[in-house]
């Protein structure tokens, strides 16, 4: 205390109240700045369903369908890369499940959050087809506590991507596209997706 007193005459009350607010501005602005960073990472303190719902709904907006964009689901998955997959489950809407009671509660750091999708069909790749199965799909994300943050350990599903996206997508594709023959299966395929109820 008297080391404060004495650096209190020594600049002057003045520069003290600057300090002061100096002080006080940066307590004020961490919790800012903190719960941002714990946004962005889902810590422990956060719930878990928040984490899934991002997942679910990057996925939904097919950010999954670019190799590139493994970026950006990173902080919510815990394995290392993307498989590269034959085919897209295309799907009319999701529903996460939020009721805990619902949940399947391994430990305080791991739990089992369903998720279900309603699922138009499949749309493969290599042939530029759609083969429509409509059907109810519960799948069950497994997130658990790693390093201090939550992440979806299982499963690693093939990407589930809204019919709409899926229908963008695949213009985007026939504008870019030089070969009529490939030209015709897209357009082939955006009508089939389309189609689809």
């Amino acid at each position: 205390m008297r080391r404060m007193e004495h650096w209190v005459r020594q600049v002057g009350p003045e520069s003290c109240y600057r300090f002061y607010w100096l002080i006080a501005a940066v307590f004020l602005a961490l919790p800012v700045t903190g719960s941002d960073g714990l946004a962005q990472t889902y810590a422990l303190t956060r719930d878990p369903v928040e984490l899934v719902k991002k997942y679910v709904s990057l996925d939904q907006k097919g950010v999954r369908l670019e190799s590139k964009s493994w970026e950006t689901l990173k902080p919510y998955v815990h394995w290392k890369e993307e498989p590269t997959w034959g085919h897209v489950m295309v799907t009319g809407s999701y529903k996460v499940v939020e009721d805990i009671k619902q949940w399947e509660i391994v430990s305080m750091l791991e739990v089992v959050i369903p998720v279900e999708f309603q699922v138009l069909g499949a749309m493969y790749w290599e042939t530029a087809g759609f083969l429509p199965e409509k059907q109810v799909e519960l799948v069950k994300f497994r997130v658990k506590a790693v390093g201090g943050r939550w992440r979806i350990i299982e499963p690693l599903l093939p990407p589930h991507v809204g019919q709409q996206r899926m229908i963008h997508y695949v213009r985007q594709a026939m504008l870019q596209e030089i070969e009529p023959s490939r030209l015709a299966s897209l357009a082939a395929l955006r009508e089939e997706l389309q189609k689809a109820k």
